[in-house]
């Protein structure tokens, strides 16, 4: 006997539910972690957004207006750059809003619509009941990878600023620089999708099969249903991870190229204060790299000179001295035109001099 009849939840439902957080509350209370008042917090929002959400997807799914529909997913696209360029960055850059922004919208839509269309079999695409929710796991997805891959970028650009200022030196394209950081951003930002693809099914059910599942589907229907916005949410976030960690780093190296940390933007003041001050050491550097370079047809047209020594102690001091900065410079190709250091009489260790400042 098959039955397809639900019962009716009430807010005395919800009620009996929500006394389940006492064992968070009362685990807090007596290790004393200070999450009491952040959990009443947060279940008062979770209860709040949920039901106006419910009561604003009702609305759409009875007009089912295209205007409506889209707007709720700009809406959703809006919270979720909102999300990635201020509730959880701890630094940002110019235009690191707009640039989430366009990244995580444009991405989600356009996989949703094809998602949509020819996966789904909706026809429209854009059908509401289905469109809103895909899209909107699709947004909360997207919002997680790139918020670890700008958080990526931005840390290897820091910590491996003699680095990349050595290359650049060198004459280091800007793409040279920036494609070791990329690769290594849209990598972090892509495994855990592909773990959670890896594992589902097999540890847990998901959270859509679930859905589907105690709404009265099919259980085969539900599990496809499931496979579908699992191939989505991997398409959707290495596309917007991608187009958002390129952006980050063509901000934060320029047209020059020219490394630009100054331009990261920290959410204390004592944070900023003490980038301003990195910041100020960085471009120090950076001059002083720069003066102790130069193009390769200059250094042919001084070989002649008697200012050029080439002694075997001279060769083996700058020996030396290149053993000893390998490890900023490692893996460095100098193509044609590109900067050469100095001979000279007195040759100048570079990185010595880079300690005094």
């Amino acid at each position: 006997m098959e039955s397809n009849t639900q019962t009716a939840l009430s807010w005395g439902n919800v009620g009996i539910a929500a006394l389940l957080l006492g064992i968070n509350a009362g685990l807090s209370i007596w290790l004393k972690l200070g999450l009491s008042c952040n959990l009443i917090v947060a279940a008062l929002r979770c209860v709040a957004q949920l039901t106006v959400l419910g009561m604003v997807l009702k609305q759409i799914f009875e007009t089912q207006n295209p205007v409506y529909i889209f707007g709720m997913a700009l809406v959703l696209g809006v919270l979720a750059a909102v999300e990635v360029s201020y509730w959880r960055a701890k630094r940002r850059f110019p235009g690191m809003f707009m640039g989430t922004l366009c990244a995580i919208v444009g991405s989600a839509l356009v996989v949703g619509l094809f998602g949509n269309a020819y996966a789904l079999n909706m026809d429209p695409a854009y059908t509401a009941v289905k469109f809103i929710p895909t899209v909107g796991m699709l947004f909360g997805n997207c919002m997680i990878g790139v918020s670890i891959g700008l958080g990526t970028v931005m840390d290897a650009l820091d910590s491996r600023r003699d680095r990349i200022e050595a290359m650049l030196c060198f004459g280091a394209s800007r793409w040279e620089v920036i494609r070791p950081v990329v690769s290594e951003a849209l990598r972090a930002a892509l495994v855990p999708t592909i773990t959670n693809m890896g594992i589902t099914g097999l540890i847990a059910i998901p959270g859509v099969m679930t859905g589907w599942i105690l709404g009265g589907a099919d259980v085969l229907q539900a599990a496809r249903y499931q496979q579908i916005i699992l191939f989505m949410i991997s398409a959707s976030t290495a596309s917007s991870t991608l187009l958002s960690v390129l952006f980050c780093a063509s901000v934060l190296v320029d047209r020059v190229p020219m490394l630009r940390l100054d331009r990261l933007q920290f959410a204390d003041h004592s944070a900023s204060m003490s980038q301003e001050k990195s910041a100020s050491r960085a471009s120090s550097r950076l001059a002083l790299l720069r003066s102790s370079c130069r193009p390769k047809s200059e250094l042919y047209l001084s070989r002649n000179s008697s200012s050029v020594s080439t002694s075997p102690s001279t060769c083996n001091m700058q020996d030396q001295s290149s053993r000893r900065s390998n490890g900023r410079i490692s893996g460095l190709e100098l193509r044609t035109g590109a900067a050469t250091p100095l001979l000279r009489s007195e040759p100048t260790d570079i990185r010595a001099r880079l300690a005094s400042i």
